[in-house]
């Protein structure tokens, strides 16, 4: 039934938007997620911008030996700074909120709906809540919470119950997904997504550690076989919902 959607209100282009707002859940969510695509938009001369929810404090499992939380944070912030300008952004957010769950979803929908209105993008990159497979409550929180907010972002009235300007969301772009509706052609761009990550996350993928080499060979077979689908060398795919597909019309779920 897909087609009959597709056929009374084809969906536009993602690369036909100006404005997007990429958010992450941990330092390093959005560089694995969709950092070809970042790269491919900044070199398009679009309007890019980089979200961090988390701090990341509780990314010890590749870190140094006796790190402690408040040094992984400053680390891990420099990283995402770091990896950001490598894929060519230079506007990120850090919203501070501490990692593992540990916040009141309320914040974070308030800390979110303020970075929203104030950036106004066209698209809201987010990871999937829908993904049945994902077990990390931070991905599910700021997933679901992009959700919500996305679809409200554009009512002044409830923006404003947030203390945060409406802004005129127009699609949501989902990665991390099992069910990807779009994809973008990303030849030319897998090598700076991959430098972004290797050469700047170092506190999470040491130089030949087997954290970096087994992520090094999902994201080059990952990027393969999402370009085969779009019959292309390389992509990244997306589920992306525009206004009429968020609301009410089943068709567009799955």
């Amino acid at each position: 039934m897909k087609f009959i959607l597709n056929i009374a209100s084809p969906m536009r282009k993602l690369e036909s938007y100006e404005r997007f707002l990429f958010v992450g859940p941990h330092p390093d969510d959005i560089e694995i997620g969709a950092g070809s695509t970042a790269a491919k938009l900044v070199k398009l001369g679009k309007t890019v911008a980089f979200v961090v929810a988390l701090d990341g404090r509780y990314g010890f499992e590749n870190a140094p030996k006796g790190i402690t939380p408040e040094a992984l944070i400053e680390i891990r912030k420099k990283e995402s700074l770091g990896s950001a300008a490598a894929l060519g952004v230079e506007d990120v957010t850090f919203l501070g909120l501490s990692d593992g769950a540990r916040y009141e979803t309320k914040a974070l929908h308030h800390a979110l709906a303020k970075a929203i209105g104030d950036f106004g993008p066209d698209v809201v990159f987010a990871p999937d809540p829908s993904l049945i497979s994902e077990c990390h409550q931070d991905h599910l929180n700021v997933g679901e919470a992009v959700r919500q907010l996305a679809f409200f972002a554009p009512f002044a009235d409830i923006m404003r119950q947030y203390e945060a300007k409406s802004a005129q969301v127009a699609s949501i772009a989902y990665y991390y997904t099992a069910h990807p509706n779009t994809y973008v052609r990303t030849r030319g761009f897998i090598g700076v997504q991959l430098a972004s990550i290797f050469d700047h996350h170092l506190s999470q993928f040491p130089k030949n550690s087997p954290a970096a080499q087994s992520l090094l060979r999902y994201l080059k077979l990952r990027s393969l076989f999402l370009g085969l689908r779009r019959g292309c060398l390389h992509a990244e795919g997306f589920r992306m919902l525009d206004r009429m597909r968020m609301h009410v019309v089943s068709e567009a779920g799955g």
